[in-house]
């Protein structure tokens, strides 16, 4: 008989086959075993409860070692969904003193993914934040009641002190951006908000541990597994020590009451900023607690913007105060020596422009300039500079050359402070101008207003403290910042680096003498102080939107100073009315402790004027 060859075949086929379907069934299986973590999860789920356990967050001092945020213990009722079986709502919630209607929501709004996108009903939920202590200890005598849910206890802060909320900054609830950009994050952990909690959360956070607890079959826990051997213990967070003084920081607060603006005063040989005051602020104690989201929604609608940080964030035009930068750079330019002079009529007057200023001997040299703040001389010597094309082949040329120099003292970029939201101010270029004017269509009296921090110049409070603390150190400064010990960590080297300026050393001394003449008998004589020499430069700055501003630069004592200020107040005039008076009054109590009775006028005077009306502080 034949063979059939088709047949023998076919059993090949069918074996074929069968051999695929069974790698097909292999395949799913250990995809449902190995690679999907579902019935892992459910297994373990059953089994185990890993709890995650918070790290105590590193606490904030003080220069001087005073206390200034600390921790508070707070309780989060947590659930696992699949964990959770019937029980009495009424009874629940009258232990945390809730309705069942906000049961429900709360519920609704837990399995919502898009409010909470890590939601599982294997792993561990947050049902309700931030318990109070009365609350807790309710639901803590009845939690054997309610199989699946348990209390997850987590760190808040508290402030000493109703004071420096700018710089101080809170913690919040992260945010899906937050989980998505760093993996150290899950749903319901919470992480640094503006100031320093913000700019040294990785030092201030520490590192979360693992408790891994026995369930037994209803879902009661037994006990630690193994002991403990396999629970991972959190790492507490660093603590901080700020170059901030705090009791310095209060008086300063207290002077800007009632008034819009900055006060920043640094330690000249550090860099270290001794306080930090944006006016209006608010109390950092009103972000704690279950009431935050609400306080935080008004602070945003408040019209006074007390979230707006002025100290570093606001870019004003600087006026006066920036005579002492245009006095360096026509010194080093070679565009003056210390003999030239300029005439001044009540202003500055060329081809039909005119600069107003107020009467003063006349012609007159930088010194006697700076003491009296002639704007007619910083006109001259700026025109003596920008048009001349011998030197610098054109305006813009020169006008870079200016640019330059400025930059290197610390305008028109970022300082590169230890805190977030820190603005550059702004600076022109020559590029600003060609597109403005067109190229080459535009001289010194076009611009004739930047000589004297005016018209396109736009400064921060902190870069005004910078060049005043420049000054003082005569021709160097330190990048001003906020933090000075990180416990058990050495600080950041870019901190600690001295930063010099395009200006030769030796010109500063001349500036710097002529700040201090403006104290001894110039625009700055209120700020002269018993037995402390005080160098210092009024400022104040036109405001086309309303009253002038007044500002104010100074530092003391002269020959080895230990603070320089910056007082910038919106809308209070010329610079010697508020200006001279809170910086000076800020110096005194930092170097003596206490006002001298003769000053005490000024004291009140200060703590009792009001610009504008704010709601009054909680204390």
């Amino acid at each position: 008989m034949r063979k059939n060859y088709n047949l023998e075949k076919r059993k090949y086929i069918i074996g074929g086959f069968i051999a695929l379907v069974a790698l097909i069934y292999l395949v799913r299986l250990f995809d449902l075993q190995i690679n999907d973590g579902k019935y892992k999860r459910s297994a373990d789920s059953n089994a185990f409860l890993k709890k995650t356990v918070y790290p105590s967050r590193g606490l904030i001092y003080d220069r001087n070692g005073e206390l200034v945020v600390y921790n508070q213990p707070a309780y989060d009722v947590m659930l696992i969904p699949r964990d959770v079986q019937p029980f009495d709502t009424i009874d629940f919630c009258e232990a945390l003193n809730i309705t069942p209607e906000g049961l429900r929501k709360r519920f609704a709004d837990m399995r919502d993914k898009r409010l909470n996108p890590g939601y599982s009903s294997y792993t561990p939920q947050r049902l309700i934040s931030q318990l109070s202590s009365q609350d807790y200890g309710r639901l803590q005598e009845k939690l054997y009641r309610f199989p699946g849910f348990f209390i997850q206890k987590r760190i808040l802060r508290q402030y000493n002190h109703a004071t420096a909320a700018n710089v101080l900054g809170n913690i919040r609830e992260v945010n899906a951006k937050d989980i998505e950009r760093d993996d150290y994050y899950a749903p319901g952990d919470y992480t640094g908000d503006l100031g320093v909690e913000k700019s040294y959360e990785p030092y201030l956070r520490g590192h979360k541990g693992v408790e891994i607890l026995i369930r037994a079959a209803n879902g009661r826990i037994q006990g630690r597994y193994e002991d403990g051997a396999h629970d991972i213990a959190p790492l507490s967070g660093r603590d901080l020590r700020l170059s901030l003084d705090i009791k310095l920081q209060e008086y300063a607060e207290s002077l800007m009451v009632g008034k819009r603006g900055a006060v920043v005063a640094i330690e000249p040989a550090t860099g270290e900023i001794l306080c930090l005051v944006s006016s209006p602020t608010y109390d950092p104690r009103l972000l704690v607690g279950r009431q935050r989201g609400e306080n935080y929604r008004k602070l945003v609608n408040d019209e006074s913007w007390p979230l707006f940080d002025r100290a570093l964030m606001g870019a004003y035009p600087p006026g006066s105060t920036f005579k002492p930068t245009q006095g360096l750079i026509l010194l080093q330019e070679g565009i003056i020596d210390l003999h030239t002079t300029y005439p001044c009529y009540h202003g500055y007057i060329n081809g039909g422009l005119r600069v107003g200023c107020h009467a003063h001997g006349s012609p007159i040299p930088l010194k006697p300039a700076l003491q009296t703040s002639c704007n007619a001389f910083f006109c001259w010597g700026f025109k003596a500079m920008v048009d001349r094309r011998s030197k610098y082949g054109s305006s813009a040329e020169a006008f870079e050359v200016w640019k330059k120099h400025l930059v290197s003292m610390g305008y028109g970029y970022k300082l590169g402070v230890d805190l977030p939201g820190e603005s550059r101010g702004f600076l022109p270029n020559a590029k600003f101008y060609d597109k403005f004017y067109s190229e080459g269509r535009w001289s010194a009296n076009t611009i004739i207003s930047v000589s004297i921090g005016q018209g396109e110049i736009l400064a921060t409070p902190l870069q005004i403290a910078n060049l005043c603390a420049t000054v003082a150190n005569r021709g160097w400064f330190i990048t001003p910042h906020i933090v000075k010990e990180i416990q058990d960590t050495v600080m950041p080297a870019e901190l600690l680096e001295r930063r010099r300026p395009t200006i030769d050393l030796h010109w500063y001394d001349d500036v710097a003498e002529g700040m201090r003449m403006a104290v001894t008998g110039g625009t700055c004589r209120k700020a002269a102080l018993r037995d402390i020499e005080v160098a210092g430069k009024t400022g104040t700055a036109q405001n086309p939107h309303g009253k002038d501003h007044s500002a104010f630069m100074g530092f003391a004592p002269y020959s080895e100073p230990r603070i320089a200020v910056a007082t910038y107040v919106e809308n209070a005039g010329f610079g010697a009315t508020f200006g001279v008076p809170i910086g000076s009054l800020v110096m005194e109590k930092y170097l003596t402790g206490s006002i001298a009775p003769e000053r005490k006028y000024m004291e009140e005077q200060m703590l009792n004027s009001t610009l504008y009306y704010a709601p009054a502080r909680k204390k």
